[in-house]
């Protein structure tokens, strides 16, 4: 760490991505192994970002059902009837257990359309339309006109949406960290990969250690 990489927690927000029914649950139908073990930390560290006040955003898919809006590695089996995060649906929706509040439900219209949904105190719900979290959507401006400059990354299947996130994020300078015990399907040389571009790696307790130090 570097003074420019340096965490900065008070002035952080923690980004979960793709926390979500059909990426999580046993029977999903896009399940990824390891997301719902890691649901109990995910829940753990969102709760800390709230007990703080600290902002979060969950950024999330939504496949429209004619594949319209699907990338194109997954828009064939859509188009033949996969339903995957449809807007509306139980399945597109955060797993119930991350949710500030049972009754909560997406907005998906509101989202679609480049929203943000504000679900909680500082708490919101982002739709990305594709890998990346700031690709095509306002995350970037909104984090900025909150001062934020460090972001705390957890959620599902590293390999894809969280790690693109995080090089968009790394390219937009912003501090990095990694909550490696609340993420699916991360992997040494991922890990060996986000410390060459700075990014910090942790452990959800050491996080916890962090914000209580810092806030």
């Amino acid at each position: 760490m570097t003074n420019y990489t340096s965490p900065d927690l008070i002035h952080s927000a923690l980004v979960s991505i793709d926390v979500q029914n059909d990426f999580v649950l046993d029977d999903a139908p896009a399940r990824i192994p390891g997301t719902q073990e890691a649901v109990p930390i995910i829940k753990k560290v969102v709760q800390s970002f709230r007990d703080r006040g600290l902002p979060v955003i969950h950024v999330i898919r939504l496949y429209m059902s004619d594949g319209s809006n699907v990338d194109l590695c997954r828009r064939e089996a859509v188009e033949r009837g996969a339903r995957i995060a449809v807007p509306e649906s139980d399945g597109a929706e955060l797993v119930a257990s991350l949710k500030p509040h049972i009754d909560t439900r997406l907005n998906a219209q509101l989202l679609l359309s480049g929203g943000l949904q504000e679900i909680g105190n500082n708490e919101f719900v982002l739709f990305k339309p594709r890998w990346g979290a700031f690709y095509q959507t306002g995350l970037e401006d909104f984090l900025r006109g909150r001062g934020i400059n460090t972001l705390v990354f957890l959620g599902c299947n590293y390999p894809n949406c969280p790690r693109t996130s995080i090089y968009e994020a790394s390219e937009r300078d912003f501090k990095i960290m990694l909550v490696t015990d609340a993420i699916s399907q991360l992997y040494p040389k991922g890990e060996e990969e986000m410390s060459n571009i700075g990014v910090r790696l942790c452990s959800s307790d050491y996080l916890g250690q962090l914000l209580l130090a810092s806030i």
